[in-house]
């Protein structure tokens, strides 16, 4: 198809994910490599979002693709009740990944469903019914998924299902408290959430479901001592502390998961995105071996047609191994190092930047009309006047293709980008950030 006909169709048959399908143009694409792609007319584009922060080892790597061809020679499909060697393969090697009280996984179809396989498997162990998670996550817009997230996404499917309470993220920057310290602040946030559980009556509470780094909602790293204080909370009262590694998990922090960074087991990791890095849609749920040991005597009442897809399971052993292979951990490192100090400098030249967020390869700029008084560009939920769409645009335009949400920038680009690809492209978003100090502020 020509670039005008593929353009055609899509706005003709297709429905567009979180858009009014009216005016929506939408780019054709033509090819990728690297972190590069192009269209038809052969205008280069930077991935600077690693798509939906998924495409973690870039476009055209030829190991995971092979491993995908080599699978569809053998067979395509095969259900979950039989044995199949990519399935194997890849359960071993993530069990393997995770930190030593994990005993098996569960596959799922993406991060959705891995979320809400997650609960299930919470509430099947511990026999309760309430799941905690915190307003500004997204953990899926399913049903149950949808429920479990806290941001504007969830009202679709309200009035929801019971038992799903909500808490406030440690978001220090926008905190109305101004504390002295991370260690204050971790304090302050454990104790409300010990003095909500309370409340809610801990013997009905399943688990606690966090994003461990809270991702398209802000990039929100917790502060000093929060996850192992959560973790302490669950083991108080018998709680299953879940961590959705959707997004920042497979090495996007440059730890295999991100709640390594603070020395914490949680009991289910849910995680999707980057273990095949979207080259086929495949997602799961890791369990510890006591939670593991339950289900050998008690069904476990989760169920998926593609459950450990061979051609998905085939390209998560690729990409697993690319991981160490391509030497992912070290390059994260380095590359996050420089992009660190890029956004701080971008942070202390503009007045529309109130606070700049990174850990490895996962980031976010956070727009403000107030450094002052940290007022948002944009009023929460809403972007009435079309700043954020605009701001977007103009990145567009300069080739530098990422997403927003609420008032903020996500720059989580493929783990593979250099840090003189950082520089250049970074270098785009310092020249449109000058024209919001103008336009704005």
């Amino acid at each position: 198809m020509k670039s005008e006909e593929i353009k055609r169709l899509s706005t003709e048959y297709n429905l567009q994910s979180w858009s009014k399908q009216k005016g929506l143009n939408p780019i054709p694409v033509k090819g990728g490599e690297g972190i590069y792609f192009w269209d038809f007319d052969g205008n280069q584009y930077t991935d600077m979002s690693s798509q939906l922060v998924n495409l973690n080892l870039g476009y055209g790597n030829k190991a995971i693709i092979e491993a995908i061809k080599a699978q569809s020679e053998q067979y395509c499909y095969i259900s979950p009740g039989y044995g199949s060697e990519p399935r194997a393969t890849l359960a071993k090697m993530l069990v393997e990944m995770a930190p030593d009280n994990i005993g098996k996984v569960f596959f799922t179809n993406g991060g959705a469903d891995a979320n809400e396989n997650a609960i299930k498997i919470a509430k099947l162990f511990t026999g309760r019914f309430k799941v905690f998670s915190r307003y500004r996550s997204y953990h899926g817009s399913s049903f149950g998924a949808g429920n479990l997230t806290g941001e504007p996404r969830r009202f679709t499917v309200e009035p929801g299902v019971p038992g799903f309470i909500k808490f406030f993220d440690p978001y220090i920057y926008q905190e109305k408290i101004r504390f002295a310290s991370e260690a204050e602040a971790t304090t302050y946030y454990l104790a409300k959430l010990r003095e909500q559980i309370v409340y809610e009556n801990p013997e009905s509470v399943a688990a606690i479901v966090l994003e461990s780094i809270t991702g398209s909602n802000g990039v929100i790293i917790p502060p000093e001592g929060y996850l192992k204080g959560v973790r302490d909370i669950c083991d108080e009262f018998g709680i299953m502390m879940i961590c959705d590694e959707v997004m920042a998990g497979f090495y996007r922090t440059g730890k295999a998961f991100a709640f390594m960074n603070w020395d914490v087991k949680p009991d289910i990791i849910s995680f999707a995105k980057g273990v095949t890095c979207g080259y086929v849609q495949l997602g799961g749920v890791l369990v510890s071996k006591e939670i593991a040991a339950y289900f050998d005597d008690h069904v476990l009442s989760c169920g998926l047609t593609y459950s450990g897809h061979p051609l998905a399971c085939a390209a998560g052993v690729a990409s697993v191994s690319q991981y160490t292979e391509l030497g992912i951990p070290e390059k994260v490192a380095e590359s996050g190092r420089v992009l660190g100090e890029l956004l701080e400098g971008i942070k202390e030249k503009h007045p529309c930047v109130g606070d700049v967020r990174y850990i490895g390869l996962f980031s976010a700029v956070e727009l403000v009309k107030d450094r002052e008084t940290h007022e948002p560009l944009v009023p929460y939920g809403k972007d009435p006047e079309g700043i954020m769409k605009a701001i977007l645009g103009k990145l567009s335009a300069k080739r530098f293709m990422t997403y927003t949400h609420e008032n903020i920038i996500i720059v989580a680009p493929p783990l593979i980008i250099t840090p003189e690809q950082l520089k250049e492209e970074m270098a785009k978003l310092d020249e449109v950030l000058s024209e919001v100090d103008a336009q704005w502020l």
